[in-house]
């Protein structure tokens, strides 16, 4: 299976600061990878280094041939990244489906296209609600857009940092059989960041864990759920 992602030996951080040192990762297309670790470890940090968001002090970065960290923020969508951040960025000031319109990307080769339809089709909360402002949304909704926009870009690679983080139950279950959807059942390649480490293993192929903005593990999805014990120790879960 080749190679989707490829970071080598990536340093970077915010100004002078170096958050992530000597970080290796590799992503094969179509897989997920769950990336774990304990508040502080860097796993915002290498999200937003992939987006352009930070600034790389050293390494490179390669999706799908194309050398990424030589571009900036706003050309690595049209390479290929879609990205949900923390903050979600939405813009509050649109609709529902000018949030959706104003970002959609033509389908990449041999693939269907994301469009607004499809992601209320996954969404249908979104579809109720489709003339309302980003700012009359719930938070819970404000995440479903969030995703859809990252899905209208047509993108290569999924970012997803903490895409759970806040939300109801009943929201956690529609986000997880929307990202099993588009992953697991559709083979877009994501990159997951969530503080929930056993709900998203269960739908990835591939973990990582970060410490001191490092990799300190990688393997398989269903090994390391498999061995809670071990998973425990990588957090610093204490039982």
């Amino acid at each position: 299976m080749a190679e989707l992602l490829t970071v080598e030996n990536l340093s970077a951080g915010y100004g002078e600061a170096v958050v992530l040192n000597g970080v290796n990762l590799s992503l094969p297309e179509g897989q997920t990878l769950a990336l774990l670790g304990r508040n502080g470890t860097g796993k915002t940090t290498l999200m937003n280094t992939l987006a352009g968001a930070t600034r790389q002090h050293g390494g490179s970065i390669q999706l799908g041939g194309i050398t990424l960290h030589k571009l900036p923020a706003h050309e690595r969508a049209g390479a290929g990244i879609g990205w949900v951040p923390q903050e979600r960025n939405i813009f509050k000031s649109l609709t529902v489906h000018e949030n959706l319109t104003a970002v959609a990307r033509p389908a990449r080769a041999g693939k269907p296209a994301w469009t607004p339809e499809r992601v209320y089709q996954m969404f249908p909360r979104l579809a109720e609600r489709k003339t309302n402002l980003g700012t009359q949304l719930s938070g819970g909704e404000q995440q479903m857009l969030a995703v859809g926009r990252a899905l209208v870009l047509n993108p290569r690679l999924l970012l997803l940092d903490e895409p759970l983080e806040g939300l109801a139950p009943i929201i956690v279950e529609e986000l997880l059989r929307a990202i099993r959807r588009v992953t697991r059942e559709e083979g877009l390649s994501a990159i997951i960041v969530e503080q929930h480490p056993q709900a998203i293993l269960a739908i990835s192929d591939l973990a990582a864990v970060l410490d001191r903005g490092t990799v300190v593990h990688s393997g398989t999805a269903p090994e390391l759920r498999a061995q809670p014990a071990v998973l425990d120790q990588l957090l610093g879960v204490v039982r």
